[in-house]
């Protein structure tokens, strides 16, 4: 057994010898590699400033535009032992990238107030409790606006009132 320890504790110190050389070659490795990402980052943070102004004043070159929906006034869902009906009363503007996306879009608003007014029908008030509950509302009545309207796009649904009674 003394030989077998023998044995090991050359190859102990020579492993802990040959440890020391890589623990340095990995911390100047990783020293290096800092040092690369650093200046690389504040290249980008460079590039990113003088960027982001370039890319402020592309924004508002580029047109947007705005189609109104009629105000919508639809009866809820009632609720589990409700008597007294409830109303969501609501005024919506489309945003879309452009006026040319108004002229596609115009000819088929009655379609989106239809599908607008048979999905709200189905809600409850206690889906619309909270800005969770209108984010939710507001997302769902994207989706189906921009299948309504294909293949035009709409960018975002804008509420310009919400009362729910």
């Amino acid at each position: 057994m003394a030989k077998k320890q023998g044995a090991k504790a050359p190859a102990e110190a020579g492993g802990d010898a040959e440890a020391a050389p890589k623990g340095g070659k990995k911390k100047l490795v990783l020293a290096v590699l800092a040092v690369v990402l650093v200046a690389g980052g504040g290249g980008l943070l460079v590039k990113s400033r003088a960027g982001g102004s370039s890319h402020a004043g592309e924004d508002k070159k580029i047109p947007v535009a705005f189609v109104d929906i009629k105000d919508m006034m639809v009866n809820l869902a009632s609720e589990p032992g409700q008597d007294r009906p409830r109303f969501l009363k609501f005024k919506v503007a489309l945003e879309v990238k452009d006026t040319k996306i108004v002229t596609d879009v115009q000819p088929l608003l009655p379609r989106v107030e239809d599908i607008f007014q048979v999905y709200v029908r189905e809600l409850r008030a206690s889906d619309l409790e909270g800005s969770g509950g209108i984010h939710r509302l507001r997302e769902e009545l994207l989706r189906r606006v921009n299948v309504a309207v294909a293949p035009s796009r709409v960018d975002a649904v804008l509420f310009k009132e919400v009362i729910v009674q």
